[in-house]
């Protein structure tokens, strides 16, 4: 079950890396074609309108599919910006319930973002919602990156709740499969 896990984060994050790369893609077309528009002007010529249709919008899409295909695998590695300034100070057992407090409660939150999101991409499948630009993109497509980004990020919470609950530290805390220790002494151990 773990290498199926991890598996699917790192899936999760190769995709997002894709989409990033899609961004830079279509930018730099729409660049290359501003300059030789431009390079055409200024040998004398009439511009012929190069351009990449709906460009900024099919950015934005990609924009929108990395930053929530990457949730989960940032989660894993620690990238999230955690505020951990009060339970710094705490021990073992305070540190490990404030933990699967805040894991169950983002949890929930964002399992039920997922369902919100799922349920948003069946609507619009359902009545052919298309976005405004130059090419009609159906808008289930971009919305299906987003709600898959956000049922990985569950499976992850879900994931670091059941590890913590087992009395392991949890994944983005880059300490290995240790058990928790009951000592306040180490400001890293739950």
């Amino acid at each position: 079950m773990r290498q199926a896990l991890d598996f699917l984060y790192r899936a999760s994050g190769a995709l997002a890396a894709m989409f990033l790369v899609g961004i830079c893609v279509v930018v730099l077309l729409q660049v290359g074609a501003n300059a030789i528009d431009k390079a055409i002007a200024l040998a004398g010529g009439e511009p012929i309108g190069l351009l990449v249709p709906s460009y900024a919008e099919f950015a934005g899409f990609f924009l929108a599919a990395s930053s929530f295909l990457a949730l989960a695998y940032t989660l894993r590695h620690g990238g999230h910006i955690r505020v951990s300034l009060l339970i710094q100070h705490l021990g073992a057992g305070p540190r490990r319930v404030i933990e699967l407090w805040c894991l169950l409660a983002s949890g929930l939150l964002v399992g039920y973002f997922a369902v919100f999101a799922s349920n948003l991409v069946l609507d619009s499948l359902e009545f052919g919602d298309l976005s405004t630009g130059m090419v009609a993109v159906p808008l289930w497509i971009p919305q299906s990156a987003l709600a898959l980004g956000l049922i990985v990020l569950t499976i992850a919470l879900i994931d670091e709740f059941v590890r913590v609950a087992m009395g392991r530290l949890p994944s983005y805390h880059g300490k290995g499969e240790g058990l928790l220790a009951d000592s306040g002494s180490d400001p890293d151990a739950l």
